[in-house]
């Protein structure tokens, strides 16, 4: 089985398994206490938080151990906003942050605050400039992810964070995803990171929150991690964490250089290889493991579980494999194709074999769901045009308003209009997708009787 969905979690550390196993047997008891055992329990925490500092590039003092990054990143814009609370009750951040920093952002708005989401590009890119002209001044801080977790864009935050302070504004940085490859660059005020994306073990989140910081803790006071982790530290935990980390940023650049390589030939090969694909997120500026493409025509859910039965274990953020049934909120503020969506994140080790055999595989696999979802398999012929042609897909899924509209767009002479009548949130995005793809007009939306009629003129 060939697994492929590292950002998601990565596959434990060989260093971080050795090291858990070891601190067992002497990181068991209260590091708070005096006597030999807690004595020699603090000695691993304290070593640990040292390690992990370094690799963050903060002072041990400044960070803490937490439950998992969520919820560092909810201490974090509790803490932060509660200390600024004379400020303002704002709240920054951008249109791909992780769901966790969202979810803080709603808590926000109900309890009486605002927030502002700053769009990105078709990359998935923040335009900095653009993040610093949404800073008010009633923003109490502002957040911006290092790396997407979804499509590997990295993000501006040396130059973000240059004017957040410019504006007095903390900066709250979720390295989740980036944290393994290097240290975050720029004047950033807190930071948030999840040792298992990186292979250390799950239940481990890291908060760094710079001197100098307004922070104040919500909930009851705790003497332990400086009151902003309540609970007993999971140390043995926390030093598996802190030694794999250490670990991996041993292995980075050499591993990074190879995984780049990999993935470089993953994004030039699947549109050879695969007709009607798009690869997301920026070309450069990217997470070196991880490629993101979604696929026409294509039900993500199926895809899936076909990749699945061939041995490989890749992750989705399209509606279709979504509890909610709605398409990613990072592919739709891109602005990019959100049905059959694949996300690729190589673990540390990865062959180059286990590569080759995906991109054999993986041409097949995309055929035959297209095949049972009645695809058109080429562009159809133009038989005698009609002046306009409507296309009832009310009721139906992803993909399906898509694969309709391809099937009828050559029965309409160049000029004329097809409307598509859709009730699926995914067909408001993918249809304007499909239409930059084929060198199709996408009109615009108009009202109907049952959810929405997108009109596109055929234009080749």
């Amino acid at each position: 089985m060939s697994y492929f969905d590292a950002a998601s979690s990565a596959p434990p550390h060989p260093v971080a398994r050795q090291a858990l196993l070891a601190s067992l047997d002497e990181g068991w008891a209260d590091p708070a206490r005096l006597y030999r055992e807690g004595r020699r329990a603090g000695m691993l925490l304290d070593a640990a938080r040292e390690a992990a500092a370094e690799a963050v590039g903060c002072r041990p003092d400044e960070l803490v151990f937490t439950s998992s990054g969520t919820r560092a990143v909810h201490t974090a814009v509790s803490g932060a906003l509660s200390g600024r609370r004379r400020v303002g009750r704002h709240l920054v951040l951008s249109a791909v942050e992780h769901s966790s920093v969202l979810h803080a952002a709603a808590a926000l708005e109900a309890a009486g605050g605002s927030f502002t989401e700053v769009p990105v590009d078709r990359t998935g890119a923040v335009d900095a400039s653009g993040f610093g002209r949404a800073l008010r001044a009633d923003t109490a801080l502002a957040c911006l992810q290092s790396a997407n977790h979804e499509v590997g864009t990295e993000q501006p935050v040396a130059a973000a964070a240059e004017l957040c302070a410019a504006a007095g504004v903390p900066l709250l940085v979720d390295a989740a995803q980036s944290l393994g490859w290097g240290p975050v660059e720029g004047g950033w005020s807190l930071l948030t990171a999840s040792a298992h994306k990186w292979g250390g073990p799950a239940g481990v989140g890291l908060l760094a929150v710079r001197k100098g910081v307004r922070f104040a803790p919500q909930g009851p006071a705790d003497e332990r991690e400086s009151g902003r982790a309540p609970g007993f530290e999971n140390i043995p935990a926390v030093v598996a964490a802190a030694a794999s980390l250490r670990a991996v940023r041993a292995e980075a650049e050499a591993e990074a250089a190879r995984l780049r390589a990999l993935v470089d030939r993953i994004r030039a090969e699947v549109p050879r290889l695969v007709p009607d694909v798009e690869v997301v997120g920026d070309p450069e500026r990217r997470l070196p493991h991880l490629v993101t493409f979604s696929c026409l025509y294509v039900d993500g859910e199926t895809l899936l579980h076909e990749l699945d039965r061939a041995d490989f274990s890749v992750s989705s953020g399209s509606s279709c494999t979504s509890s909610t049934l709605t398409p990613s909120h990072v592919l739709k503020a891109m602005g990019v194709l959100t049905e059959g969506n694949v996300r690729v994140s190589l673990p540390t080790g990865t062959a180059a074999a286990e590569v080759d055999r995906f991109l054999e595989v993986l041409p097949g696999v995309v055929a035959e769901v297209r095949l049972r979802l009645g695809a058109p398999a080429a562009p159809a012929p133009s038989p005698a045009p009609a002046a306009s042609l409507v296309v009832d897909s009310l009721g139906r899924r992803c993909p399906v308003p898509v694969i309709e509209l391809a099937k009828v767009i050559g029965e309409v002479p160049v000029g004329a209009t097809v409307t598509v009548l859709a009730d699926d949130e995914a067909a408001r995005l993918d249809i304007p997708a499909w239409c930059e793809m084929r060198e199709q007009e996408y009109v615009g939306e108009e009202p109907a009787d049952r959810g929405s009629a997108y009109v596109v003129r055929r234009l080749t």
